[in-house]
């Protein structure tokens, strides 16, 4: 099957169709032109004419060499796209009846995950009857919030829905640790040049110094 042509995200040169352009750039006169010229001027400098901007009237076109332009266009499509943070929500779970225990044990994890940089959504759930101790439900959730107060800021006070009343944190800034470098490996004790013997325990010449290996170390 023939490869499927992929289309150009800007027109370039023969496919502009406008009559005229307005060109910009370093290496052009700015101003209006018709287009056969703008394009004999890149031409001469053996660069492309690309339409940058189609709407507008004229449409505006540059001389640039169009390869490296969508070289450039990629990189930062990239960068971009590595600068963006992917938000990661942890759910912790609560029973109207959460004893200390437990209650402190949810609370150290929620603290790991805000210094992760993770979004905490927390809510307590209310099973059959255990609905009508809502108020101790949201007790317990701004309770919550309140141990982590250094670490998180309220996104969502509780509110229910349904049979749950959630709670929604996000971490503070300064409370985001960034992961560790790893240390460089030790050097290798065997590989250090061991000390020189002093002089005066040195083997005289017609003695052989017993040899030694890795092994016998």
């Amino acid at each position: 099957m023939p490869r499927q042509q992929v289309e150009e995200p800007f027109k370039i040169n023969q496919k502009i169709t406008a009559r005229e352009v307005r060109l910009v750039g370093d290496n052009v006169e700015q101003g209006i032109y018709p287009t056969d010229q703008a394009r004999k001027m890149a031409q001469e400098q053996n660069l492309d004419l690309v339409e940058i901007s189609p709407t507008a009237v004229p449409p505006v076109c540059r001389v640039i060499d169009y390869s490296k332009f969508k070289y450039e266009q990629k990189k930062k499509t990239r960068e971009l796209k590595a600068k963006q943070t992917k938000v990661v929500l942890k759910e912790i779970r609560f029973g109207p009846n959460t004893d200390e225990h437990d209650f402190a044990f949810k609370v150290k994890h929620a603290q790991e995950f805000l210094r992760e940089g993770a979004k905490i959504k927390s809510y307590v759930h209310f099973v059959g009857r255990s609905i009508v101790f809502k108020e101790r439900g949201e007790i317990l959730l701004l309770k919550f919030a309140q141990a982590l107060e250094d670490l998180a800021k309220v996104e969502q006070l509780p509110k229910l829905e349904g049979k749950r009343m959630f709670l929604y944190l996000a971490p503070k800034a300064a409370a985001v640790v960034k992961p560790a470098t790893k240390a460089a490996a030790p050097a290798d004790p065997k590989a250090e040049k061991k000390p020189a013997k002093p002089a005066d325990a040195a083997p005289q010449p017609s003695e052989t110094a017993p040899a030694t290996t890795d092994a016998a170390e």
